[in-house]
């Protein structure tokens, strides 16, 4: 008689529960998912975004805008800010179109840490952590990879510059739009009440840690059960079916909810419980890429200036250009992404060194804001 994988089996915590149940239980715990990570980027953003400007306007050269633009957005953890600011700035004349590129692919970068803390949340199961920090960090590669490749193209040949002030003529005359979130209008309300309490950035970013590995434990717990069975259906035979359709997925949904910390961060506990693996996670997260720039694309609208659309634009000029070369090449980072995951679940004392890496990464830039 064939035994039921222990995959599939209901975990203690959730086999009380009906299924209609645990589904509102699942859903409420996303909620809180999504809250604290709204959560830690307004703390973020309150203990650093003024400092993230200042850090942009230093801007003298384009290694040293690359670097800026990653620790700028490692500080707000928002890409979708720091290009706003980005455009504001060049709009104003403070900074012009060539330093702009390189800041952009700097905070491509810096936006991934967020995915990274959720695979801490499978740490103490080994074999997950593999996954997940494998899920987590392909976009990291992907990102590094394409402003390594790039960036010393960019400054001989501006192939980025050129795209975007093509693409601008495209679009000239195009008026001031927006586009709500509507992942933003539901959490917001959670988050601002928080930071009205809590008008303090440690104990705001100590409690979104808390409540983002609190309902990152309990969705485990009941994914583990038949939801994950119905879910790994859906997604292998539908939403991930095809390298086109997880393209597709990840740029509508970070376009529509504006948010590509959210959006890529969610798929990380499916990788980790094994619901997806790399090769379909992998061109989400380009999709991902692509739809994350559409806010500061609609912001640089608003400004009226032909220079401030611009370098919207050559956010996503590079992000295709990104693509186009690694996408082919795929290969690379995901085997990097595997290699690290690999490394990182070894033992205890990788996975410890991982995680206090990656606690610097968003530490570090805060205390220097603190001290200068």
């Amino acid at each position: 008689m064939k035994t039921q994988s222990p995959f599939f089996r209901s975990s203690s915590a959730g086999s009380w529960l009906p299924a209609a149940l645990r589904l509102i239980y699942f859903l409420f715990l996303l909620y809180l998912f999504f809250s604290s990570i709204e959560l830690m980027s307004a703390a973020f953003k309150m203990a650093g975004r003024g400092f993230a400007e200042q850090l942009i306007n230093t801007v003298s050269d384009p290694v040293a805008g690359l670097i800026l633009g990653f620790v700028a957005t490692g500080i707000i953890q928002s890409s979708s800010t720091t290009t706003t600011i980005v455009v504001g700035l060049v709009a104003s004349g403070a900074l012009t179109i060539e330093l702009a590129v390189p800041l952009i692919m700097g905070a491509n970068i810096g936006t991934t840490t967020t995915n990274t803390l959720v695979s801490m949340g499978h740490v103490t199961r080994p074999a997950e952590f593999q996954r997940a920090f494998a899920a987590s960090t392909v976009h990291d590669f992907f990102n590094v990879l394409a402003a390594v490749t790039i960036l010393p193209i960019e400054v001989a040949f501006h192939p980025v510059q050129r795209m975007a002030v093509f693409l601008e003529g495209l679009f000239a005359g195009a008026g001031g739009l927006s586009l709500a979130s509507p992942l933003k209008t539901v959490v917001e309300p959670l988050a601002d009440f928080v930071s009205g309490a809590i008008p303090h950035t440690v104990p705001m970013v100590v409690l979104a840690l808390a409540t983002l590995f609190f309902a990152l434990q309990q969705m485990m717990k009941v994914m583990r059960g038949a939801i994950l069975h119905r879910m790994e259906t859906l997604f292998d035979r539908v939403l991930f079916r095809n390298d086109a359709a997880s393209f597709t997925l990840g740029m509508v949904a970070t376009a529509s909810v504006q948010s590509s910390s959210a959006t890529t961060s969610l798929i990380v506990p499916l990788a980790g419980t094994g619901v997806l693996n790399l090769r379909q996670i992998f061109p989400y997260t380009l999709g991902a890429n692509i739809g994350t720039t559409i806010t500061a694309i609609l912001a640089s609208f608003s400004t009226g200036n032909p220079a401030a659309v611009t370098v919207a634009l050559a956010h996503l000029s590079f992000n295709i250009l990104g693509i186009a070369i690694y996408y082919p090449l795929k290969a690379i980072p995901m085997w990097l992404a595997t290699k690290a995951g690999a490394v990182a679940s070894r033992s205890r004392k990788n996975s410890a060194t991982v995680i206090m890496l990656y606690v610097a990464l968003i530490f570090l830039p805060l205390l220097y804001v603190f001290f200068s």
